[in-house]
């Protein structure tokens, strides 16, 4: 230990608290701190990525729902946050499903929660069960290295039951103010750009420069097909790129969410197992099947 410190703490560490005030009351939080890397993780929601700093500025985006440890509907509860993971039973607005999912609302079992003198270590598993039905186990870690610009999770989904099973994800990976702002660029090697609708055709050639906030502005999504599992996006006026990369042997879509209305400004970079609306299909996995996804996230 470096003679000028007493006690690590100073340094990174790693925290657990349970939130006590208004609709966050009951919510388990696990804090990590490397030094230049700041993020919560909702451990009553999937061990989720609740918020995320870099050197103490703000990267992610908090819808103003905030956070909430009540069971409300979709359009009230959802709070972005940094990571939002959707599935497994259903990804976007299809009928007959939550929104985006039941995953995200499944309460993490934490089986390790670690610090040593580089790197710091938070493992869950969250269970999706039903009698006479699935029996899927997502086995989560998170991790990073002290004083590093990089965080990376590693999800692996293991089928438990004795039958083939159906499931998809979306890793709902969301950036907002004051890293999000007017002139912010994103960047992918993308071999292919389908709109979702005709407002998002319509808005095709902004799609890579965000713009300032505007008034009652509509949401667009697009589907990407990427050569290279990399995006970069861009503060030029922060000297500051996030970069996310992930498993595409996994992962093989993208869908980019720009929503620049006012009150909901928010750029969404997500790797999933499949697009949405009448492009979706499941993915399947075999019995006893063990099935790695990754994500890493950089600042610098």
């Amino acid at each position: 230990m470096n003679g000028k410190i007493s006690n690590p703490a100073q340094i990174a560490y790693v925290r657990r608290y349970t939130l006590s005030d208004g609709k966050e009351n009951g919510l388990k939080v696990i804090e990590v701190n490397n030094g230049k890397l700041r993020f919560l993780l909702n451990e009553s929601k999937a061990l989720d990525i609740m918020q995320l700093w870099h050197e103490g500025l703000n990267i992610s985006f908090l819808s103003k729902n905030g956070f909430t440890a009540q069971n409300l509907p979709f359009l009230q509860r959802f709070e972005g946050g940094m990571l939002y993971t959707c599935g497994l039973d259903s990804i976007g607005g299809r009928e007959g499903f939550e929104v985006h999912g039941t995953l995200h609302n499944t309460p993490a079992l934490v089986t390790t929660c670690t610090e040593d003198e580089n790197t710091l270590i938070v493992k869950a598993k969250i269970a999706t069960t039903s009698l006479f039905g699935k029996n899927l186990l997502l086995c989560r870690t998170i991790k990073t290295d002290i004083l590093s610009d990089t965080l990376t999770l590693e999800d692996e989904l293991i089928n438990c039951s004795a039958k083939e099973t159906e499931y998809c994800l979306l890793y709902h990976v969301n950036l907002g103010y004051p890293f999000l702002d007017k002139g912010v660029t994103i960047t992918s090697d993308t071999e292919n750009v389908i709109p979702r609708n005709a407002w998002a055709k319509q808005k095709l050639e902004s799609r890579t420069v965000f713009s300032d906030c505007v008034d009652g502005e509509e949401e667009r999504c697009y589907f990407l097909q990427l050569k290279k599992p990399e995006i970069q996006v861009k503060n030029e006026k922060l000297k500051k790129t996030f970069t996310l990369r992930y498993s595409n042997d996994t992962l093989p879509c993208f869908v980019q969410w720009n929503s620049a209305a006012s009150g909901d400004y928010a750029l969404g970079i997500e790797p999933c197992t499949s697009y949405l609306d009448d492009r979706f299909v499941y993915r399947k996995i075999g019995s006893q099947e063990k099935i790695k996804f990754t994500l890493k996230m950089s600042i610098n």
